[in-house]
């Protein structure tokens, strides 16, 4: 029998089984309570003709590919979900054909430009004692990002107290309270025992739960404010801002290991994907590089008089 509330059921399992994010909860509501609009008040039991329409009013209403793709996800993993419960004795859009979500490559950074980057944030300390101290915090967040390839939410949350004592090792807290452990570089470790010095001389900062203490209300440094930092540096640095953002940095992290010989198993787990097929978008990346190489740089590929 369905539930009085069935979406409000599917929504409480997807947060108690997969440990999803209240962003993620909120896409999933807001995609099937537009099947819900559509179809009206007995969705839940809707057909696959009554699916295969809504997709095709999807479409009429002019919203893009990448949408309609994660609105029949959604839609999949509700009927998914309400056949493994018992609501259904069949699963309406198991056999739909979506429109397939147009896979877009990352944008990264040339091993260069990310190093033009860090040098630019490595700059000598000039100022007051605040500017001092907020020049090497931003110096040990871009070392951070760029050496471990973090998301910029699990990096601007880190707490203190792991990375007490030089780790070799950084335990992370990812998505969905997923934890992995992440190693440091040697270069990262010492740019990090320097911010930790600093900070724990700051009489505002020291009895801080955060490793990159902030006097907003998060109380750490927001994602908004290392996007900020970020295209500042962009232009210290002479590259176009408008390609430079801490998700970058993570794509860097991640296609300059492929070139240099790192396998994908072990960059998923690095990233903390949980699929292995969304790491392989980085292969993408390379093979894009490559043709690139060779169209530009093969001496047959020179225009012929």
């Amino acid at each position: 029998m369905t539930p009085r509330e069935p979406l409000r059921a599917f929504l409480e399992a997807l947060q108690a089984e997969r440990g999803a994010a209240p962003n993620t909860l909120a896409a999933y509501a807001r995609d099937l309570r537009d099947l819900a609009e559509f179809a009206g008040a007995d969705w839940p039991e809707a057909g696959r003709e009554t699916l295969e329409a809504w997709l095709g009013d999807l479409e009429s209403r002019g919203l893009g590919q990448a949408t309609r793709a994660r609105r029949l996800s959604a839609a999949r993993q509700f009927y998914r979900f309400a056949l493994s419960e018992g609501w259904r004795e069949d699963d309406p859009a198991a056999r739909l054909s979506g429109p397939g979500a147009a896979r877009r490559l990352p944008k990264t950074l040339t091993e260069a430009e990310a190093e033009a980057l860090l040098t630019a944030a490595r700059a000598p300390l000039r100022g007051t004692e605040a500017g001092k101290r907020d020049a090497l915090r931003l110096a040990c967040l871009m070392e951070l990002l760029y050496a471990t390839g973090l998301r910029v939410s699990e990096l601007v949350s880190l707490p203190v107290a792991a990375v007490r004592g030089d780790p070799r090792m950084v335990l992370v807290r990812g998505k969905g309270g997923k934890e992995r452990m992440v190693p440091l570089s040697a270069p990262a470790r010492e740019m990090l025992a320097a911010w930790l010095a600093l900070r724990d001389a700051a009489p505002g900062w020291k009895g801080s739960a955060h490793l990159f203490p902030s006097s907003g209300k998060a109380g750490h440094v927001t994602r908004q404010r290392m996007w900020q930092l970020i295209q500042g540096l962009a232009v210290r640095a002479g590259i176009d801002p408008a390609r430079v953002s801490p998700h970058t940095l993570r794509h860097a992290f991640a296609t300059h290991l492929l070139a240099h010989g790192a396998d994908l198993r072990s960059i998923q787990q690095l990233l903390g994907h949980a699929d292995l097929s969304t790491t392989e978008i980085y292969t993408h990346v390379l093979d894009a590089r490559l043709r690139e190489l060779v169209l530009t740089h093969h001496p047959l590929a020179a225009p012929r008089a």
